[in-house]
C-alpha cells in the first residue's frame, strides 16, 4: 500500500467513524452513565467488533452476507432487537443528585461494557457489507493482502479509538452539568430514543444484489 492510499484511506476513516451511528450513541450513553474511564470500556468493544467485521471480510465471509438474504437478515433483526433492549436499559436508567464532588453512577462493569459494544458493531450487517465494498478500493492486488488489511485494521481502529474518546468524554462532561434527576431522566430518555432511532433506521437497511 502507497503512502498515498493509505493517506485517502486515513481520510475515509475519520468520515467513517465521525458518522454518528449506534457506536457513537453508545460510547455517549457510557459516558453519561459511568464517566469517561469507565464508559471508555464500550469503545474498546467496539473495536473489538470492528476487528471481527475486518475478519469477516478478509476472509472472504462478507461476501456471505452481500449474497445471502438469510444470514444477512438474522444478523439484522438481532442487530435491531438488541438497540431496543439498550433503549430500554436507558430509559429505565435510575438517577441520582450530582454536585461538584459526587462521583459519577455505579461502575458498570468492564467486561459488560466491552461485551456491549462489542456485540453493536459485530450485529451490524450494514457495516460489514460497507466493508466489503470500501477495503478493496484501496488494496493492491499485487501486494500481499493480509499485510495490507493489517495495516487498514488498525487504521480504523485507531481513528475510531479517538473519536470515540471523544464522544465518551463529551458525554462525561455533560454528567458534570446534571443538577437534578428531572435533566438526567431526560437526557435518559433521548438517548433512549436514539438507541431506538438507531434500531428503527437499521430496519429499514436492505441487502444489495
Amino acid at each position: 500500500m502507497s503512502i498515498e492510499t493509505w493517506l485517502a484511506f486515513f481520510v475515509a476513516c475519520w468520515i467513517i467513524s465521525l458518522s454518528p451511528g449506534a457506536g457513537a450513541i453508545a460510547s455517549m450513553s457510557s459516558g453519561l452513565n459511568y464517566g469517561f474511564a469507565r464508559g471508555y470500556w464500550t469503545a474498546l468493544g467496539l473495536q473489538l467488533g470492528l476487528v471481527i467485521q475486518i475478519a469477516v471480510v478478509a476472509a472472504g465471509v462478507g461476501a456471505l452476507l452481500a449474497t445471502s438474504a438469510l444470514a444477512f437478515s438474522l444478523i439484522k433483526w438481532f442487530g435491531v432487537l438488541y438497540l431496543l433492549y439498550l433503549a430500554l436499559r436507558q430509559w429505565r436508567a435510575p438517577t441520582m443528585q450530582v454536585d461538584e464532588t459526587h462521583a459519577p453512577r455505579a461502575l458498570g462493569q468492564p467486561l459488560t461494557l466491552v461485551f456491549r459494544g462489542l456485540l453493536i458493531n459485530a450485529s451490524n450487517p450494514k457495516a460489514v457489507v460497507f466493508m466489503l465494498a470500501v477495503l478493496p478500493q484501496f488494496l493492491d492486488v499485487s501486494q500481499p493482502l493480509l499485510s495490507q488489511y493489517l495495516i487498514m485494521g488498525l487504521t480504523m481502529i485507531t481513528v475510531d479509538l479517538i473519536v470515540m474518546a471523544g464522544y465518551t468524554g463529551l458525554a462525561a462532561r455533560v454528567l458534570r452539568l446534571l443538577r437534578s434527576p428531572r435533566q438526567q431522566r431526560l437526557l435518559n430518555r433521548t438517548f433512549a430514543g436514539l438507541f431506538a432511532a438507531a434500531a428503527g433506521m437499521l430496519t429499514l437497511v436492505r441487502r444489495t444484489a
